[in-house]
């Protein structure tokens, strides 16, 4: 077989399937453009999703009738003054995107470059065939329409998917560009119906980018997230991340880009995971909208077709940034709590208080004879067991320790007279009052009445104090069992626990090989009561999933984090009011009170004013 050259139409189609996946693909290249013209509007319109008609309208700079005549020739930019691949300065650079749409459509551009230009210009495309220019009447700037996408390429055209979901790709992929770029309005119309409209923000750039996250990821994100600023070897990191307790069960809330282009970098990804270990589940995801801005020359834009990824020249260095402003930020923000499971608290008191009022009005004479009880104690652990449950809690955390005895719950409020001394030394989360369902503390602060998990409270406490004496390099107490504890494994939970022997001696959990599986002859003194065989067997298997890629620093955080959940205070355990107040001094003591190690509240605020909001007082 004889080697020959492609004719270009072959070659163009060939680089739109590596480009144009799909009508969003066509919107991001092109909405790209638009911005490196300099637009600060910029409107996109669709007809069936995307596969019959987008238009794309700017008020950028514009072409001339030359720049437009070489814009649909393969590998021509302006966006490349020099020939050094590293030095990009704008958004494209190759030189691909217009005659790689065109090849597998019908392309028209209009442009005109000046407001006082005679006229604008324009030129057609049809699956790769160049029309001649002519002269058009048009306003300032460049309108873009491309007509039944892939209709070069059936093949393609199968793969797409229903018009609403393509239509959805489109509204994400433009979210994602208009927050790194809060200056422009974006607008994005479907079959004539409004689908999108974020106005151009105002201010200095950290009120900007919080109004756009406000209209693309919500609300209650803008409510329940908090800045990250800082800067490294020229590196400049910033943004907005979620509160531990409010966060996702999938990742598509996490915008990253660096130097302003929307990326799914695995370093970033993987970095923001381990920025959150400690502080969240790992089955649960922050949202966050997080900017990098890095030296052109020290990051490589050009290793992915659509350069939804890039490669790093100092990969430990973004990663050890991206960290350390992350827990940064973390900490200094650990005494809040997301707000959106006390709203929830509060909406369902306030629907309790009406539907009493309600009776009241309907049968007076039934509230002569005794006074009423509201809310009753089924209705108020109801409403704590659904803020609870908005995150599901793991199995470990449900099961009773065996060294604890076992409570049959009782909705009951089991109230003790807190001591002077408790009420002199109480702090920000006040003096406990009683415990409701042997599982909340009921606290009473100058302003608020405060509801605490006591087993999330202290499993926090727990893995501070590990976390804690790790940084210190030292060793943790450890106490020795008087009957070691045999462990069956599996092989692979075995392999995978036998690695990590001198980590885990370290932390204070002593065990050897033995048998089919392992002997513990030490346990940390934090965890002496913590039920053994469960915690080495959830230990072996989260070794096992994450295998050897895992970074170290994770890794141990992982195994303090699980050693800390099951040493805690269960839910269920009977405490006298002692022990509750001293649970409340350690948490005002303790980094990262306000969520447990897997993201929930710890504990929930009700000030006065919203009590008193409840009887209309």
């Amino acid at each position: 077989m004889s080697i020959r050259l492609l004719p270009s139409n072959l070659i163009n189609q060939i680089a739109a399937g590596e480009v144009i996946e799909r009508p969003a693909s066509v919107i991001k290249e092109l909405v790209e453009n638009s911005l490196d013209a300099g637009a600060t509007q910029i409107k996109i319109s669709l007809k069936a999703g995307g596969k019959t008609l987008i238009i794309v309208e700017d008020n950028g700079a514009g072409m001339s009738a030359d720049d437009l005549d070489l814009a649909v020739e393969r590998h021509a930019t302006s966006k490349l003054p020099t020939n050094d691949l590293f030095d990009i300065q704008f958004m494209g650079f190759r030189g691909e995107a217009l005659p790689s749409i065109a090849s597998v459509s019908k392309m028209t551009i209009i442009t005109r470059r000046e407001e006082d230009a005679e006229n604008g210009w324009s030129i057609s495309v049809k699956g790769g065939d160049k029309e001649d220019i002519i002269p058009v009447s048009c306003s300032k700037g460049t309108r873009i329409e491309v007509c039944d996408l892939f209709y070069a390429t059936p093949a393609r055209l199968k793969f797409l998917k229903t018009d609403s979901a393509e239509t959805g790709a489109c509204v994400d992929i433009l979210s994602r560009i208009a927050l790194a770029h809060p200056n422009v309005s974006f607008y994005l119309y479907a079959d004539d119906k409004k689908k999108l409209a974020l106005d151009a923000s105002s201010g200095d750039l950290f009120d900007m980018r919080l109004q756009r996250a406000a209209a693309v990821l919500g609300r209650d994100f803008a409510e329940n997230s908090m800045p990250v600023l800082g800067e490294r070897d020229g590196m400049k990191f910033s943004g907005l991340i979620s509160l531990p307790t409010y966060n996702k069960a999938n990742s598509l809330s996490q915008y990253l880009f660096v130097n302003n282009r929307p990326v799914r970098d695995k370093l970033l990804l993987g970095a923001l995971k381990g920025a959150y270990s400690g502080v969240l589940e790992n089955s649960r995801y922050p949202a966050c909208a997080l900017f990098l801005e890095v030296d052109p020359m020290r990051v490589d834009v050009n290793v992915h077709p659509t350069k939804a990824e890039v490669r790093f020249y100092d990969q430990q260095g973004v990663r050890s940034l991206v960290v350390g402003v992350i827990r940064q930020a973390l900490l200094e923000g650990d005494n809040r709590s997301s707000q959106t499971g006390a709203q929830e608290f509060m909406a369902r008191l306030e629907t309790q208080v009406a539907n009493y009022s309600a009776v009241k009005q309907s049968s007076p004479m039934a509230f002569r004879e005794k006074a009423p009880v509201m809310p009753n104690s089924d209705a108020l652990f109801s409403s704590l067991q659904s803020f609870q449950s908005r995150l599901p809690r793991p199995a470990a955390s449900r099961s009773s320790s065996r060294l604890l005895p076992d409570f049959e719950y009782q909705h009951s409020v089991r109230v003790e007279e807190p001591k002077v001394e408790d009420v002199a030394e109480a702090g920000p989360l006040g003096v406990a009052k009683a415990q409701f369902h042997d599982t909340y503390i009921l606290a009473q602060a100058d302003d608020a009445l405060i509801l605490i998990d006591q087993h999330a409270a202290h499993e926090r406490i727990v893995l501070e104090k590990i976390k804690a004496a790790m940084s210190a390099g030292e060793k943790l107490p450890s106490q020795l069992l008087l009957l070691p504890e045999v462990v069956d494994l599996s092989l692979t939970q075995k392999a995978a626990l036998c690695g990590e022997f001198d980590t885990l001696s370290k932390l204070g959990l002593v065990m050897k090989d033995f048998g089919a599986g392992v002997v513990v002859t030490e346990v940390p003194a934090l965890l002496k009561d913590a039920p053994i065989k469960k915690l080495v067997v959830d230990l072996a298997d989260e070794m096992a999933e994450w295998g050897g890629t895992t970074v170290v620093e994770d890794k141990i955080n992982h195994i303090a984090a699980t050693m800390a959940c099951h040493g805690s205070v269960r839910a269920g355990r009977r405490l006298n009011i002692d022990e509750m107040n001293h649970l409340l001094r350690e948490m005002e003591r303790t980094p990262h009170a306000a969520q447990c190690n897997h993201g929930r509240p710890t504990y929930v605020r009700l000030d006065v004013k919203d009590l008193e909001h409840l009887f209309h007082r």
